[in-house]
């Protein structure tokens, strides 16, 4: 997720009247992309009531309401630091007021979509680390899953309870046309986003209460509630009553720090650090002012290497040693397990549909997104045949980083990025540059396009549950495709209608 201060300065504000009528801004850039809002030129119904609220407040109150978030995001601490050159720890990720919208019969089909996804993954990853029967079976390359840096020989013939491996699963959906959405990709290992999909949504009730009344939205705020009652459910063998919960986090250093404090306070339970835990037998301690307390569940949110330096990175200072002996003794459990990155891996996106069909029996009710796999000499030499027309990422990369958008690179971009697929082409996957569905967002001559993606959660205990909604990220700048707050991109509240 990224950052940054509001929402583009397109103009200046002097001479716009507050009861201005908002206007459309057409891009030509955004020709063939699916309008939200719009359809044939009319606005859709589920957006009449957001738009008919959106003339009668006027440009000038909404960009000024638009600044009253921003400085209440700022004041609650709602933040998302990025570090390095030139970074601001204190940074805003960039909030739209004009909410994205769903109706009842399009969260149906999504959500059922999803929960059929996170099954699926949790099978596999549970078969690759034990009999391997989609690898046998010729479905999955062995190659792929051993090759994949999230593969952990450490988890292999280990069952963690309820056969949980991925207990909170991000699905990055976009949406192509008015009954297309396709998946983008799976976060299996720590996928982050949720507090912002909670807070944006609070802060729409706090500040305009008459929009959010008009209209029968879906509450999100149980997450919290399903997803403690989830790792309550996958508690370890030597937890004989409720268990005793904490979230693990790298510390306020940690970009997504305010998610780990916010989630550990709406859900009841501690959020931690490395040196406050520590293994004794099978057993995981936390050092309290009234002496060791038992931790039956940790929501870990550090990456594997730095979970325990008696296994990973022994210079890690985040983790706690011997974390995994305990874990693999019963004593504890890891949410999300560690080893689940191989879902991650984008290597093996693709064969997620093949997925469905072999655990499940069933087709896939979400399509992938259309995937050369580079790592296979013909699709690779076709990758670089149409380089100018394809999107190239890495198979381990996040956040936007590492990727070439073939449509936007210059020529010496690209002839770097033909010498990268040459040398290691099991490095790389592609896909078409997709027209992405917009939003509407507010820019000071009025209502702009962008485009936008969308990441649910799925919660897996004892069977899969989301809540009626989820983060959307939006393309700020004009013509992006990057949603990415790491690259400029922000976000809005997301509604699903009840009916």
């Amino acid at each position: 997720m990224t950052l940054g201060t509001g929402i583009p300065k397109e103009g200046d504000l002097t001479g716009v009247s507050a009861s201005s009528k908002v206007h459309n801004v057409s891009k030509s850039s955004y020709d063939g992309a699916f309008n939200e809002m719009r359809s044939n030129g009319q606005i859709r119904n589920l957006y009449e009531n957001v738009h008919r609220w959106i003339n009668e407040q006027g440009v000038g109150t909404l960009l000024s309401k638009t600044e009253e978030a921003e400085a209440l995001f700022r004041r609650i601490g709602i933040t998302f630091a990025v570090y390095g050159a030139n970074s601001d720890p204190e940074r805003l990720i960039p909030f739209d007021l004009v909410p994205r919208i769903f109706d009842a019969s399009e969260w149906e089909r999504l959500s059922q979509g999803v929960a059929q996804r996170a099954l699926a993954l949790n099978a596999f990853l549970k078969d690759v680390y034990s009999n391997g029967e989609i690898l046998k079976a010729g479905i999955v390359p062995e190659s792929a899953v051993s090759h994949s840096a999230g593969y952990l020989d450490l988890m292999k013939d280990f069952n963690p309870p309820g056969d949980v491996y991925t207990h909170i699963v991000g699905t990055d959906l976009v949406r192509t046309s008015r009954d297309t959405f396709l998946v983008l990709e799976d976060n299996c290992r720590t996928p982050s986003g949720v507090s912002y999909m909670l807070e944006n949504r609070e802060i729409m009730v706090r500040m305009f209460p008459e929009l959010v009344a008009g209209d029968a939205i879906q509450p999100v705020n149980s997450y919290p509630q399903l997803l403690r009652r989830a790792l309550e459910w996958v508690k370890p063998a030597k937890c004989g009553g409720r268990p005793s919960i904490v979230l693990l986090s790298p510390g306020p250093y940690n970009s997504a720090y305010y998610e780990h404090s916010f989630l550990a306070d709406e859900m009841g339970i501690d959020v931690v650090e490395g040196a406050d835990l520590f293994v004794d037998g099978d057993l995981v301690w936390m050092r309290t002012t009234e002496g060791p307390r038992r931790v039956d569940v940790i929501y870990r949110r550090i990456d594997d290497d730095f979970l325990d330096p008696a296994q990973f990175n022994p210079e890690s200072v985040l983790g706690v040693r011997n974390l995994m002996d305990a874990y693999k003794a019963g004593g504890v459990t890891i949410a999300n397990a560690p080893g689940t990155g191989i879902a991650d891996n984008k290597a093996i996106y693709p064969y997620v549909p093949d997925m469905i069909r072999f655990y499940l029996g069933e087709e896939p009710l979400l399509d992938n997104v259309e995937t050369w796999r580079c790592s296979e000499p013909s699709q690779c030499q076709h990758v670089i045949e149409n380089l100018s027309d394809l999107v190239v990422k890495r198979v381990d990369g996040s956040g936007g980083y590492g990727m070439l958008i073939g449509p936007k690179a210059t020529a010496q971009e690209k002839q770097d990025f033909v010498e990268r697929l040459r040398r290691k082409p099991e490095d790389f996957i592609a896909q078409p540059t997709l027209a992405l569905s917009t939003c509407p967002v507010l820019v000071e001559e009025g209502l702009a396009p962008r485009h936008v993606d969308f990441r649910p959660f799925a919660i897996v205990g004892d069977g899969v549950e989301l809540v009626p909604g989820g983060l959307t990220r939006v393309a700020l700048k004009d013509g992006s495709l990057v949603v990415n707050s790491s690259q400029g991109g922000g976000v809005k509240d997301t509604w699903v209608l009840a009916s």
